[in-house]
């Protein structure tokens, strides 16, 4: 393998970057962008891993990367399948409008919308969490202003949630199931998670001032939507149950999930030749997808050339509190799971606080960029209004969040342990 082809994999991955944030500028949609870099990293992989057992790294790479991706967009299709369907039923609205007073403040109005997304996502992933809550935001056509602010109250919360729950992020099920941290003190993240989150709503909603007047409409739900909005809730009642006890993976209970919302359709006749339940997949939004698919290409490859063990060394230079929380800052950039698969592997020495520490940090500090995180991708997707810079414009208040559930976990650690 030549030793330039590592500085070049990198240019493509910083290349990709920029094309993400710099989309509105020079107006070339950022997922064909990085598909195609991320597929060319893999090609210039293969072309210049002549030795044999080089290229049999990268084949194995490869297949490790898809097995990824696949389980990943296979997730995506069921959670975003069920949300569409419920959402053009009308059910999610209606459940809003069941629960919801006639006026309520906007600041009210952020809190519980916070908290909602923070319950969820503990309950369920990130990505279901997201969905879910931005089409309750957005069934309220709230002004386009009002409506980032909520967003990006969406997008911490759902972070900060699943950090507590082995199910509910990624990284918190890796450094779980190395042995770091018990269930028991993944709980306790809990309390400096929404503690968090409450403080970056009473920022965010400080320019609040009116009420927000909610138009209750009354809408007919069919017996088959409440029957399917059910199958959707036991699908994620299922995944964490299955996870937890049988360790089945989350895409293989949701899929199970979504066949038998189809058979139900059937059953009940609501797939019929004219309005066919499959249609509700031709409603996702695919360039969500293959944006992720492009950048977990180019993390991949960067993981091949270990461009990523780099991040390790921070440990050697500065003690692990502080190495930690600058690990949250890079998870706002790059992918926290290799991020936190290098540290794993390179078997850092940490006590169980600072363990704590670094699952808080990597969960909820993509948070910091709407592009370091899935909740932020899928939100970003979901309104128009937010990009790369409109949620740049809370930056300083969602890192004085971030920092201070930060400051929380480790004075936590020092009354727990």
């Amino acid at each position: 393998m030549p030793d330039i082809l590592p500085y070049i994999l990198v240019a493509l991955a910083i290349a990709g970057l920029l094309a993400v944030v710099l989309e509105e500028v020079i107006h070339v949609n950022k997922a064909q962008v990085v598909l195609f870099l991320g597929a060319l990293s893999w090609v210039l992989l293969f072309a210049f891993s002549a030795d044999g057992h080089v290229h049999e790294k990268v084949q194995e790479g490869l297949q490790e990367n898809i097995g990824e991706i696949a389980s990943l967009w296979l997730f995506l299709l069921a959670a975003m399948t069920f949300v569409a369907y419920l959402n053009k039923k009308g059910l999610i609205e209606s459940l809003i409008y069941r629960f919801l007073p006639s006026s309520i403040s906007e600041r009210k109005l952020l809190l519980l919308t916070g908290l909602f997304s923070f319950a969820f996502s503990s309950l369920a992933d990130n990505i279901t969490a997201t969905l879910i809550s931005i089409a309750l935001i957005l069934s309220l056509n709230l002004p386009a202003s009002k409506t980032l602010r909520f967003a990006t109250v969406v997008v911490f919360a759902v972070n900060s949630g699943g950090v507590a729950m082995i199910t509910g992020d990624v990284t918190t099920l890796m450094i779980f199931l190395a042995g770091k941290v018990s269930i028991t003190n993944l709980l306790w993240l809990s309390f400096p998670a929404l503690v968090a989150v409450v403080l970056l709503v009473s920022m965010l909603s400080w320019p609040l001032r009116e009420q927000a007047v909610i138009e209750h409409k009354e809408s007919e739900l069919a017996q088959v939507d409440l029957a399917i909005a059910g199958v959707f809730v036991l699908t994620i009642l299922a995944t964490i149950a299955g996870n937890v006890l049988f360790d089945i993976p989350p895409v293989l209970s949701f899929l199970t999930g979504l066949s038998v919302m189809f058979l139900l359709a059937r059953a009940y006749g609501e797939d019929t030749e004219n309005h066919p339940i499959l249609n509700y997949i031709r409603q996702i939004e695919f360039d969500t997808l293959l944006f992720f698919l492009g950048i977990l290409l180019l993390v991949g490859s960067l993981k091949e050339i270990h461009a990523l063990d780099s991040f390790v060394s921070l440990y050697s230079h500065l003690p692990a509190w502080a190495a930690n929380y600058l690990m949250g800052l890079l998870s706002s950039v790059i992918d926290n799971v290799p991020l936190t698969a290098a540290l794993l592997k390179a078997d850092v020495s940490m006590t169980l606080q600072e363990w704590m520490a670094l699952t808080y940090a990597v969960g909820v500090g993509g948070s910091l960029l709407i592009i370091g995180s899935a909740a932020g991708i899928v939100a970003m997707s979901k309104v128009n209004e937010l990009t790369f810079g409109s949620y740049m414009k809370y930056f300083v208040a969602l890192i004085i969040a971030y920092s201070v559930g930060y400051a929380s976990v480790l004075g936590l650690g020092q009354i727990i342990i």
